[in-house]
């Protein structure tokens, strides 16, 4: 059965939308999902399933009609995160993981916007777009970054957007290496 890494955008920020992730695991498995995994607290979950097609629309609806929450749901196969891996623009940037993120995409950004975005990094800063994955280095620090506050869905012109760090995105293709 293929597996699938299953990214859930802004869950457990300090007190907002607490979704507790051995309870999500229970939920996704009594809803007929296989060999639910979690990763951290901050919404990565690795999971087989045989009709990838409503995989998104079914976990989105079971978090809010368990949990209440709204929350963006994406997801990605073994196959795709081993492209992210592979299609990585900046081998030097893996060297600093916690400072190296792939936003992940539901679509492919509008250009205009991407081009825009990208003339706000700083010097040291990379950002770089292949498909429904930017990926960008901030050197100095994430959370005071123009270019990684700029990484937002209404800003590139998709759904959906959130981003995980290299070490996140390395776990995921692990989590998602074998099909049960």
């Amino acid at each position: 059965m293929p597996r699938y890494a299953i990214l859930l955008r802004g869950i457990n920020l300090g007190a907002v939308n607490r979704l507790p992730m051995a309870e999500l695991r229970a939920e996704l498995a009594q809803a007929g999902l296989a060999d639910v995994e979690t990763y951290l607290q901050s919404g990565n979950v690795a999971l087989s399933a045989e009709q990838p097609d409503d995989l998104v629309a079914r976990i989105e609806r079971l978090i809010e009609g368990r949990f209440g929450l709204r929350i963006p749901v994406m997801a990605r196969s073994h196959g795709q995160l081993r492209e992210v891996v592979r299609a990585n623009p900046f081998p030097e940037a893996a060297q600093d993981p916690k400072h190296y993120q792939v936003t992940f995409l539901s679509g492919i950004p509008d250009q205009v916007a991407f081009a825009g975005l990208a003339q706000l990094a700083t010097p040291e800063e990379r950002v770089a777009n292949r498909g429904r994955e930017i990926y960008a280095w901030h050197p100095a620090a994430i959370h005071s970054s123009k270019l990684a506050n700029g990484l937002t869905p209404a800003k590139l012109g998709v759904a959906q957007a959130t981003a995980r760090n290299w070490t996140t995105v390395n776990k995921l293709v692990e989590m998602t290496a074998d099909e049960r």
